[in-house]
């Protein structure tokens, strides 16, 4: 009776997939509702794993206790965060304090492409601008009820900062005993293979979160220095925002040149807009072809495909934060699958053939 208890239970085919797709539902349910939790949550175990070295660092080097040290990681980690915080509401605060004038030129341009439809379309301005109200009505009234939304995520907003901040405190402290539970889910035999994936894991995450910031930094600082060449206004606020934008795969890209492109056109000339455009997508082209792969690194392994999924379900679980959470949370899953029995084909689905086959050919 034990023997057959230890056999693995056969089921058919639509029967096993009845299965996964229940449990990927019952999932997604599970994150969406417990978002306010898991968001937090997830963003700190990301940090603590990219703050673990100075956390060790200040432990053996410099010879503080276990919660001393992490009391200090977080002390660091919030001083750095405040500071990036500060430089960016100032740059923000710069940019609302000019936006009166930056109204009144929009007004202005879109006033002469009125008259320029008129002129070439034959259609009268009070047409076109009945036509604009009736269009923009649901727009307006969407901004309006976004403004006491705005203060009230940005209280959400602190208080998500604060818990956080708590869960990288004690997922530091708490570290030997958080991988003890871990290893303890699982029987004795499978304890290496478990440990070769938590250690890769923290690799993989660490490389990723790391380089991202790098490459965010790089990227800032061009963007920055071209738009000062070409003397676009707020050059400092649009490059840095841009560089932020850019760490969102495929679509933040093209939110940030659309943006660009319309403060610039609406401060400037339409040539000039279209360059500083054009300057945006070369140095995105620089980085995603050649500063991506070279200082991120090949940790995430997937192919465009399921990182085009990864972003959408992560928007759509999340919001902007799941963009950004749901792709090393797809890697975790390739590395968990590449390791246990059953779910190879997943791993498979999820890699990238291409770059399997460039590191397949140089080990060879």
């Amino acid at each position: 009776m034990h023997s057959f208890l230890m056999e693995p239970i056969k089921l058919p085919f639509f029967a096993r997939l009845a299965l996964i797709l229940l449990a990927i539902t019952l999932t997604m349910l599970f994150l969406i509702m417990g978002r306010t939790v898991f968001v937090p949550l997830v963003f700190a175990l990301f940090f603590s794993i990219l703050l673990y070295p100075l956390n060790k660092i200040l432990e053996r080097r410099m010879h503080l206790g276990r919660m001393l040290a992490a009391l200090f990681t977080v002390l660091i980690f919030i001083t750095c965060l405040s500071l990036f915080i500060y430089f960016f509401t100032n740059q923000i605060a710069s940019f609302a304090a000019d936006y009166p004038e930056l109204k009144k030129r929009i007004v202005g341009m879109i006033g002469d492409l009125q008259q320029w439809f008129s002129k070439e379309f034959h259609v009268n301005v009070r047409q076109q601008t009945d036509y604009i109200n009736k269009s923009t009505a649901g727009i307006i009234g969407t901004l309006a009820n976004s403004v006491s939304d705005i203060f009230l995520s940005f209280a959400s907003f602190s208080i998500w900062l604060v818990f956080m901040f708590f869960y990288i405190f004690f997922i530091l402290f708490y570290r030997k005993l958080l991988l003890r539970f871990v290893l303890s889910l699982f029987q004795d035999h499978h304890g290496p293979k478990v440990y070769e994936v938590v250690t890769e894991t923290r690799t993989m995450v660490y490389s990723y979160i790391l380089g991202l910031l790098i490459e965010m930094v790089i990227v800032g600082t061009i963007n920055c220095t071209i738009f000062s060449i070409m003397g676009i206004k707020y050059a400092l606020f649009l490059g840095v925002l841009a560089a932020v934008f850019n760490i969102i795969p495929y679509i933040g890209i093209y939110s940030a040149t659309v943006l660009v492109m319309l403060v610039t056109v609406a401060n400037s000339t339409g040539s000039h807009a279209l360059w500083a455009g054009f300057a945006l997508l070369m140095v995105h082209f620089v980085d995603a072809n050649i500063m991506m792969p070279r200082i991120v690194g090949a940790r995430v392994k997937m192919n465009a495909f399921i990182t085009i999924i990864a972003v959408i379900l992560g928007n759509f679980t999340w919001g902007i934060a799941g963009m950004f959470l749901f792709i090393p949370i797809t890697g975790i899953l390739k590395i968990v699958s590449e390791r246990v029995d059953g779910m190879q084909p997943w791993a498979i689905l999820i890699g990238d053939d291409a770059k399997e086959e460039k590191v397949k050919k140089k080990a060879g």
